[in-house]
């Protein structure tokens, strides 16, 4: 199980990346970073999950691409990227864009930034899975804020019509809707539309791992995160003014200071 130190080292990572590149979203990161660890950890990068080809069978699609350094964050603790590359985010042809890029990096499964194309997405690869015979599972993690694109809807009434039982979509509820289109109760919506639905706290590691081995016969599964936005920096949690920007030197020294 992951430790609070190696939490801290994580957001130092985001916090340190996005200073010296003076970009990246931050809070958005913040907010996904236990939800990417676990999924990398127990479910992407177990060896138990390599298929004869070499190929590993559960995919995942970071749909809310804008939380992209929470990803390479996690990649550089897996030592899939170094924290020199981490260092170099977002800068002229980096590998590390502001939104995760599939033909750069081989460990990114699609390539988001507009929001809405993740759950289309991982709708049509787990019916391809399944056509193909194969056991992966299909995890997307999309943002409350994104559920107000209608190609989200359009795909969570489709997998359960095509009972696509090895798809699960994570919804980081960190309540950015408030903000634009309030969804109301995000559990329900997605139960409306037949999903097999859980709601959890999407900062506690049990909770995370429980919920993600959840299947239900002949039901997608929908994961209702419930997360803070800057969540591990207290000054920033929870405040909009952080959503798209950086600390200077003085800022970055602060929030290191106070990191959970």
């Amino acid at each position: 199980m992951i430790t609070s130190r190696d939490m801290k080292e994580l957001r130092r990572l985001i916090l340190t990346s996005a200073s010296i590149s003076n970009e990246g979203h931050i809070p958005s990161a913040l907010s996904v970073l236990d939800l990417l660890y676990v999924i990398h950890k127990d479910f992407l990068f177990d060896e138990k999950k390599i298929d004869t080809k070499g190929l590993v069978q559960n995919r995942f699609i970071l749909s809310k691409g804008h939380a992209a350094i929470g990803l390479y964050a996690v990649l550089c603790l897996f030592g899939k990227i170094s924290e020199d590359e981490l260092n170099n985010f977002a800068k002229f042809e980096s590998r590390l864009g502001g939104h995760p890029d599939r033909n750069k990096l081989p460990d990114v499964e699609l390539s988001t930034g507009s929001l809405g194309h993740g759950l289309p997405q991982g709708t049509g690869l787990a019916m391809a899975l399944r056509l193909k015979k194969l056991s992966g599972h299909v995890f997307v993690l999309i943002g409350d804020g994104e559920a107000n694109e209608g190609t989200t809807w359009e795909s969570a009434l489709l997998a359960p019509n095509h009972k696509l039982e090895n798809l699960t979509c994570i919804i980081d509820n960190n309540l950015s809707s408030e903000r634009a289109v309030d969804m109301g109760n995000m559990a329900a919506k997605f139960t409306a539309f037949g999903w097999k639905t859980i709601e959890i706290d999407g900062h506690n590691h049990d909770e995370i791992k429980t919920a993600l081995r959840v299947r239900s016969s002949e039901k997608p599964v929908a994961i209702i995160a419930n997360t803070v936005k800057g969540f591990g920096v207290p000054s920033m949690e929870s405040k909009p003014e952080w959503h798209h920007r950086s600390p200077n030197a003085e800022e970055l020294a602060f929030f290191l200071g106070e990191l959970r």
